[in-house]
């Protein structure tokens, strides 16, 4: 039996459209994370239907310059994304949320998460924030946003469901990018 082609080192790259094929596969990424257990607003079972609805709300945010979506993708396809939400209310104009890190479970632990955080950064620079937010429901992602710099505010309890039901606590955390 032949051995599965390796994947080649994935790349960052920021999506200003996003094409029906990209869709499907960032469809896919958030049906894999969910069924993996990531608390990220949505419940298993995760219908590509579903998940389709949501990827296209964030494709038109992203077409009207509301929201940066980065995407990793390998020699296989696609293996995580990230997004920087850029609109803010009008008395919050230097902050962004990050929002949705997801990266494949096949594609973990190998300095993508990481990846996509710089890029995320870099991306909110470019829109002139100088503060990101975001909250995690991960031990791996906090101990991740720590080892880049992140500062923890603090846990709510309880906040979110998990996917597969049960109460989980969440993690909120900024980082100044002007430092």
């Amino acid at each position: 039996m032949p051995a599965a082609p390796a994947a080649a080192s994935p790349v960052v790259r920021r999506l200003a459209a996003v094409s029906p094929e990209q869709l499907e596969a960032l469809a896919e990424l958030l049906i894999d994370c969910v069924d993996g257990g990531a608390s990220v607003s949505f419940m298993q079972p995760l219908t590509m239907a579903r998940a389709l609805s949501f990827w296209r709300g964030i494709a038109a945010e992203v077409e009207r310059g509301e929201r940066v979506l980065l995407v990793a993708e390998d020699g296989l396809g696609l293996v995580g994304s990230v997004q920087v939400v850029l609109a803010q209310p009008e008395n919050q104009p230097h902050r962004g949320d990050v929002s949705k890190m997801l990266v494949l479970r096949r594609a973990r632990r190998c300095g993508l998460g990481a990846a996509l955080m710089k890029a995320a950064a870099d991306a909110a620079r470019e829109h002139g924030k100088s503060l990101l937010v975001l909250d995690t429901a991960s031990a791996d992602a906090e101990r991740l946003y720590a080892r880049l710099g992140w500062q923890r505010c603090g846990v709510i309890p309880g906040y979110a469901l998990l996917p597969q039901g049960g109460l989980c606590d969440t993690t909120y955390f900024y980082r100044r990018l002007d430092q």
